[in-house]
């Protein structure tokens, strides 16, 4: 059988994740994909895959969220895009970056971020274990055992 293609994956990853997390949130806060967050220290807006955005945000004047209002991003492992997310992220305070890796049946939960663009630490779960999200004070957990793989 053919491998799926990439972005057949991806979007499988997203739907999936986003459906956890909502079910999480219970109503607290927004989970949104592919709209325009303005990320200052990107020096302009980017479309993550997922965002949760946090409850009582309000859009600017533009009529997009900032990245303050970000409490996590989600990204669906993308070679040559991944560090412009990553960097963006931590430079602009996002509290947790989710990588979401396919092809190494892999998730990587980044937190703690600093000014300089890193988070300073980082813990790889396999697919099949329970992520942990810590989002504004509660713990959303997320089941990785039905990820997509190649």
């Amino acid at each position: 059988m053919p491998e799926a293609p990439y972005d057949e994956l991806r979007w499988e990853a997203v739907f999936g994740t986003a459906s956890q997390i909502r079910e999480g949130l219970a109503g607290a806060g927004r989970v949104l994909s592919g709209v325009l967050i303005d990320f200052p220290a990107a020096h302009g807006p980017l479309a993550p895959d997922l965002v949760v955005v946090a409850p009582g945000a309000a859009r600017t004047a533009r009529g997009r969220y900032g990245a303050a209002d970000a409490e996590a991003v989600l990204e669906v492992a993308h070679p040559g895009r991944d560090h412009v997310f990553a960097r963006a992220c931590a430079e602009s305070g996002v509290p947790l970056y989710v990588v979401v890796d396919p092809a190494a049946a892999v998730c990587t939960v980044h937190t703690a971020p600093s000014p300089e663009g890193v988070y300073r630490e980082a813990e790889r779960v396999p697919f099949g274990n329970d992520l942990f999200l810590p989002l504004g004070g509660r713990t959303v957990v997320l089941r990785t055992d039905g990820f997509p793989t190649p």
